[in-house]
């Protein structure tokens, strides 16, 4: 098994140092599901949430959070982002809500915690918004599907 690369020799916490890494455009994609009613799936759907638009809303939150992930994430770097794009697909066997966050660089080190983080903020914001209708809605599922380059090469979940 691989050593953890944010650990020191006597255990402390580390940001890792990427500074002799090669640049290479990196990409990351992640998911996450939010399960409700098919009540509450209709009304996000037909744009009647109290709050407002949640698909918008959620989209515009995970785009947000991916590019403020270093300030949540304590041991992540700081990257400039070309391109954080979230989708939200309906998926009536759920019922619910699939969140897939894409984010990609060009730099030293990989995106997969900016598009977990986009995936995730995006969840709980279309939870925030639909709350007073169903505080029974699930987030699950949130995970990395695939990410490619870098120095340990691509990955695919399932593959």
């Amino acid at each position: 098994m691989p050593a953890l690369t944010h650990l020191g020799a006597k255990g402390e916490a580390n940001m890792v140092d990427v500074g002799d890494k090669a640049e290479t455009t990196r990409t990351a994609i992640a998911e996450g599901f939010v399960t409700m009613r098919p009540q509450t799936l209709e009304m996000i759907l037909a744009g009647d949430a109290k709050k407002g638009d949640v698909l918008g809303t959620a989209r515009i939150a995970g785009i947000m959070a991916a590019k403020r992930t270093h300030e949540l994430v304590p041991l992540c770097h700081p990257l400039l982002l070309t391109k954080v794009a979230v989708d939200i697909e309906p998926d009536p066997a759920l019922p619910g809500l699939k969140v897939t966050a894409l984010a990609r660089v060009t730099g030293k080190t990989g995106v997969e915690m900016e598009a977990l983080t986009a995936a995730s903020v995006a969840c709980l914001t279309i939870y925030d918004m639909a709350k007073a209708a169903d505080r029974a809605m699930v987030i699950s599922g949130i995970r990395l599907v695939e990410k490619t380059g870098g120095k340990s090469g691509d990955y695919r979940a399932g593959s």
